[in-house]
């Protein structure tokens, strides 16, 4: 059995679960606001929720994509009953946790973020070329225009910075100097050739070219779609050399599936950062990876 742990409408998990239906593959698919319980059948650990029930031991094989498995737990009037049972809670659920991701997987719970300044250190490491960075919380010896300014958190969402409305940071070049702000991520800014969006699975690569500086929408951060004349995207290689220091890289961050983002100037690919759940069906669909095909043969 298969084991899916993803948000409600997910369109990239519904991609995969079309091929492991025309495959004839059992699966159980985890929404976020599921929360199981914890309960032993026939001395063997089963899960159950409003939605689903499973033996842990049924599971084969699990696909962290988002969300997560969450669990109930029940409260006690008495404060020492309490904390003890809250602490027999927690190993129960470490136990499940670790047990699933002993399993073959595709990325784990316990491993869904990652820190961005952790990874760019990891990366040196691994011999990736890095555009120079640093942390402050002034701008008084910032170069004006050669530089940009990144979220250091992981998701650039803003939900609900307004009424009925989120709102979204991107990559931006630092243009004026500016004063009391909390400490932020900078970087050069590297003139481009192009972008690449790469989709790492389990030591290998399939990668895609995108022409996001012949655009002003789109020069600074590709992410800031145009619409009406969207980017051109082909397939792309990296050289080999570089897919052996990403996938270095992944095994040193204990992942084994993730979006990498790269710039490449001249003859450099500068490495910007890695989404262990970040879109991959746009560079699926462009260039005929069929990626959600290869995830479910992954898992079966």
């Amino acid at each position: 059995m298969i084991l899916i742990l993803s948000n409600n409408k997910e369109a990239t998990t519904e991609s995969v679960i079309g091929w492991l239906i025309k495959m004839d593959k059992k699966f159980i698919r985890v929404h976020e606001n599921e929360y199981f319980e914890i309960k032993v059948q026939d001395r063997k650990i089963f899960l159950e929720s409003n939605r689903n029930s499973f033996f842990l031991d049924e599971i084969s094989s699990v696909w962290y994509r988002r969300g997560g498995l969450r669990f109930k737990c029940l409260r006690y009037d008495n404060d020492a009953v309490d904390f003890h049972m809250s602490e027999t809670q927690h190993w129960l659920e470490d136990y499940i946790l670790k047990t699933l991701e002993s399993k073959k997987h595709i990325n784990k719970q316990l491993r869904s973020n990652v820190n961005k300044l952790i990874v760019l250190e990891k990366a040196i490491e691994a011999g990736l070329d890095i555009p120079p960075y640093y942390l402050s919380e002034k701008t008084d010896d910032v170069e004006l225009g050669q530089t940009i300014v990144k979220p250091i958190s992981g998701s650039p969402i803003l939900e609900n910075i307004a009424e009925n409305a989120d709102g979204a940071m991107y990559t931006t070049i630092v243009n004026e100097h500016e004063q009391n702000f909390f400490i932020s991520f900078f970087q050069k800014k590297i003139k481009k050739d192009f972008e690449i969006r790469s989709f790492y699975l389990n030591g290998k690569c399939w990668s895609m070219a995108i022409f996001s500086q012949n655009d002003k929408q789109t020069e600074v951060d590709y992410r800031k779609y145009n619409d009406k004349k969207p980017n051109r995207n082909v397939p792309y290689n990296l050289p080999h050399l570089i897919e052996e220091k990403i996938d270095h890289l992944m095994k040193s961050l204990d992942l084994n599936c993730g979006s990498v983002d790269f710039i490449k100037s001249a003859e450099t690919h500068y490495f910007l950062e890695i989404n262990p759940v970040g879109q991959f069906m746009h560079l699926s669909n462009c260039c005929n990876y069929f990626l959600d095909r290869k995830i479910a043969e992954f898992l079966s």
